[in-house]
């Protein structure tokens, strides 16, 4: 949660562009979203506490984002992965 609501402070155009360019392509998000998701995660590092979080939680992410990749067509099997995720970063 505080790694997203950073991000949404500090990021919301780059973040609701990602956001509205994967749900525009469900099937091919990854390849299409790329240059977004790219431009996103260069302004969230920007700040430090997305620097720790990334750091503390990368395995969760990670899972998160192989989850992505395996349910392209159903990204909403992913919940748990995320929700997996947001208590880790929850806790930096």
């Amino acid at each position: 949660q505080a790694a997203l609501e950073i991000t949404a402070r500090y990021c919301r155009s780059e973040m609701e562009q990602y956001g509205r360019c994967v749900a525009a392509s469900p099937a091919s998000w990854q390849r299409d979203c790329h240059r977004l998701r790219l431009s996103m995660s260069r302004c969230a590092a920007a700040h430090p506490i997305v620097q720790q979080i990334r750091q503390d939680c990368a395995e969760p992410f990670a899972a998160f984002e192989r989850c992505l990749k395996e349910n392209q067509a159903s990204v909403m099997n992913c919940s748990d992965h995320v929700n997996a995720f947001l208590l880790c970063a929850d806790q930096v």
